[in-house]
């Protein structure tokens, strides 16, 4: 809880996370006492990554994915890193850890949602990196932040914080984040995504090849799905590079990487139908998440269940992009409590094959009746979705059993 009460405790310090605002007892008791407090990246950064070799990954989509990536390879070296991921890496079946190494590797999640509601800066300026990942950028957290010229701005502060003798690695390709780097940069780039960088060859279901500046540094096999997964692969094998690891290290470690939970997770499989975790909730996600599966089922039906759940989702910001991200599924259920505009009529484009609940026990009895067998139904919220998958693996398993 967050009672006054807390401050019994008496702890050293008390670090205050973003989702905490003026009005909260326990916090307007420390105000009121002039107690210790601190945010948590400034905390981090003070009582962990001082002193170490910081990886940072940033951008709108995939920074759990590849600093998943870069501490497997990292750790695959034996270099034992700390990390800090928002997600849990099947690898290390853990979200974070303290390096085994005093100044050693550190790989971070640089997210640039704001600090606290006493620093309205974006959280990965809190972060010495050495070598810093952007992986891409689009608009998003339309609750603090009015553009994507704002989140650009934002980004250009974290890449003035990077020191002369470290690294960029930046998706060659991105609009944004080239406009970012043209402000003014005093750390060398290399680019994944274009010619002459990083790209991926060969692509085939079982994986792709390496190539830096057209030369093939080896193979990636895998199971993980979709294009985006092989960006993702490059940054971290160019990441890695730069922390010592050889692309011949990184690449037989990638083999061995077994994904991060709620990234298209399989969460079972009941009736003949596999259910999947996914946290895609921003239009361009989503559509990669569907596009990658629908390169491996080939032509099984996907069905799409999806919560528009974050702030920006909520208020509308990204509804135009919907329908289009959501059109390579064969069906498509979207839980509509609480939006701030009409489910329906902005899936309306996409006919029949998509329905809006409002009511969750009608949604998960339309998506129970619809199922097939051989169906995979992709469920894509950054919520537990009331429990959602277990409660379609029950329903289908006793659908089949009828």
């Amino acid at each position: 809880g967050w009672g006054a009460g807390q401050v019994a405790l008496k702890p050293d310090v008390f670090v205050v996370g973003n989702v905490i605002t003026r009005g909260n007892p326990l916090m307007e008791e420390i105000l009121d006492r002039n107690l210790p407090y601190v945010s948590g990246p400034q905390w981090l950064r003070e009582n962990v990554l001082n002193g170490t070799w910081v990886v940072a990954v940033a951008g709108t989509h995939g920074k759990t994915t590849v600093a998943s990536m870069v501490a497997w390879i990292l750790e695959s070296a034996g270099l034992a890193p700390g990390f800090l991921i928002g997600g849990v890496p099947a690898n290390f079946g853990v979200s974070a850890r303290p390096g085994r190494n005093e100044g050693g590797f550190f790989v971070v999640e640089a997210d640039e949602y704001d600090t606290a509601f006493f620093d309205t800066r974006s959280k990965f300026v809190h972060y010495p990196a050495r070598t810093a990942v952007l992986n891409n950028l689009e608009f998003d957290h339309a609750d603090i932040f009015p553009d994507l010229a704002a989140i650009e701005t934002q980004f250009h502060h974290f890449v003035r914080t990077l020191p002369a003798g470290g690294l960029i690695v930046a998706n060659g390709a991105d609009a944004a984040l080239a406009r970012v780097l043209a402000r003014g940069c005093y750390t060398p780039v290399e680019c994944f995504g274009v010619s002459d960088g990083w790209t991926a060859a060969a692509a085939a279901p079982d994986g792709f090849d390496v190539l830096w500046r057209g030369g093939k540094q080896g193979r990636v096999r895998w199971a993980l799905q979709g294009a985006h997964n092989q960006a993702n692969a490059l940054a971290a094998i160019a990441a890695a590079r730069h922390c010592g690891v050889a692309p011949a290290q990184a690449i037989p470690a990638l083999c061995t990487f077994e994904g991060v939970k709620r990234r298209m997770e399989v969460r079972g499989v009941a009736g003949g139908v596999t259910v999947y975790d996914d946290f895609a909730h921003h239009p361009t996600a989503i559509a990669a998440t569907l596009e990658g599966l629908r390169a491996q089922v080939n032509s099984a039906r996907v069905i799409a269940v999806l919560e528009p759940r974050s702030n920006t989702m909520k208020s509308g910001v990204m509804k135009d992009r919907l329908a289009a991200s959501l059109a390579s599924a064969d069906r498509i259920y979207c839980y509509s409590a609480g939006l701030q505009w009409d489910a329906a009529a902005v899936l309306a484009p996409l006919g029949a094959k998509a329905q809006a609940h409002a009511d969750f026990d009608r949604l998960l009895a339309a998506i129970v009746r619809s199922a097939k067998p051989g169906d995979h139904i992709v469920v894509m919220s950054n919520g537990g979705f009331n429990g959602i998958h277990d409660k379609l693996l029950a329903g289908l398993g006793g659908k089949a059993g009828r």
